[in-house]
């Protein structure tokens, strides 16, 4: 898949770039069950909502699932992002946000090149997010909203919320999350926007572009697949003990398309 002048363009302005139905329903079933296969193996990767077994965040789901493992060499995502970042990227980071229906929780109000500048020391936002929905993403069940443009000043903020950290797995948006009055002004400046779709649509986005989500109390569960690409030259630089591999991923030789569709994948074809 390759994006058109008007596309690229559209993305460098306003940060994020929607497809509608990019993958096909079949598709998208075989991601759900991998999702669900991923979902039963227990470990510090799975992030639970507060007070309930319910999962929240699945990371690092293409280490342990063949179907993953392909689709972030897919072309529908690396073709774009080789023509949006760099020709030479890698998988950052990899999870799957999960809001079961009447209770998935808010997420606060943020910038994801935050939480890897303060965590991982990583040089800059060299980066781009692909979100896959694996559900339909409708105005009820929380879907993300971003504010467009929002990425092209920089960094809102350059710390983290003094105290204890809501997660000791990972940076949680609560702990970068921008102040009301923050938002007030930029909401002013850029307006807001929160792309819907069928699942298999796709959304491209800046990891500086401001973006969040509020409670998800329908009927109907949102979950949102998203990988983070690195430009291979950008490498992070903890000042410590990397963080866990889950978390951020090792592996940064360059990415290759797929060589074998899908759907041939989730058969067991091709790997």
């Amino acid at each position: 898949m390759q994006l058109n002048q008007d596309q690229i363009k559209q993305y460098h302005e306003d940060g994020l770039l929607v497809i509608e139905a990019a993958f096909t329903p079949e598709e998208v079933a075989i991601l759900c069950d991998a999702y669900q296969r991923d979902s039963r193996i227990p470990g510090p990767h799975i992030i639970t909502e507060e007070g309930s077994d319910e999962v929240r965040g699945l990371y690092g789901s293409h280490l342990r699932q063949p179907e993953f493992t392909a689709l972030v060499r897919d072309p529908r995502f690396l073709g774009p992002v080789t023509q949006l970042l760099a020709d030479d990227v890698y998988v950052y980071q990899f999870k799957i946000n999960a809001k079961a229906a009447f209770g998935g929780d808010k997420w606060a109000w943020h910038q994801d090149y935050l939480a890897w500048k303060i965590c991982d020391n990583l040089p800059s936002p060299q980066q781009i997010n692909v979100g896959l929905y694996l559900d339909e993403v409708n105005e009820f069940n929380g879907p993300v909203i971003f504010v467009p443009g929002s990425h092209r000043n920089g960094l809102v903020r350059d710390s983290r919320n003094e105290g204890d950290a809501k997660s000791d797995q990972h940076l949680d948006p609560d702990d970068i999350a921008l102040t009301p009055e923050q938002m007030t002004s930029l909401v002013r400046l850029h307006g807001m926007t929160s792309p819907k779709g069928p699942a298999g649509t796709l959304v491209f986005f800046h990891t500086e572009v401001v973006h969040g989500s509020a409670q998800n109390m329908s009927p109907f569960p949102r979950k949102l697949l998203l990988a983070t690409y690195n430009d291979v030259t950008n490498q992070a630089r903890p000042a410590g003990e990397p963080r866990p591999e889950y978390v951020v991923c090792r592996d940064t030789r360059p990415l290759s398309l797929l060589d074998a569709s899908l759907l041939a994948v989730g058969a067991g074809g091709s790997r």
